[in-house]
């Protein structure tokens, strides 16, 4: 169980970034819409910072999935991209 917990935000960092590039926006994009540095909006999708419950439901909202999308560590149930 602790493997997994150790995994979880590189996961969430992954899912942010398929989203991110699935919608063509680039990370310039997101971090003026999150009120931050590209640079600080990298180290989120690297996985370098840990995201607070507020800023990941305030990007799962610029990228119009759920939060539980971007949390799924089961890719059934991650992540569906749809145009």
């Amino acid at each position: 169980m602790k493997d997994l917990l150790d995994l979880k935000p590189e996961i969430v960092a992954t899912n942010i970034r398929k989203v991110r590039e699935f919608r063509n926006y680039t990370q310039d994009y997101l971090a003026a819409k999150l009120t931050i540095s590209q640079n600080a909006y990298s180290k989120i999708e690297l996985g370098y910072s840990k995201l607070t419950v507020e800023r990941l439901f305030h990007i799962a909202s610029v990228l119009d999935v759920k939060v539980t999308e971007l949390i799924a560590m089961d890719h059934s149930r991650g992540v569906r991209l749809e145009q």
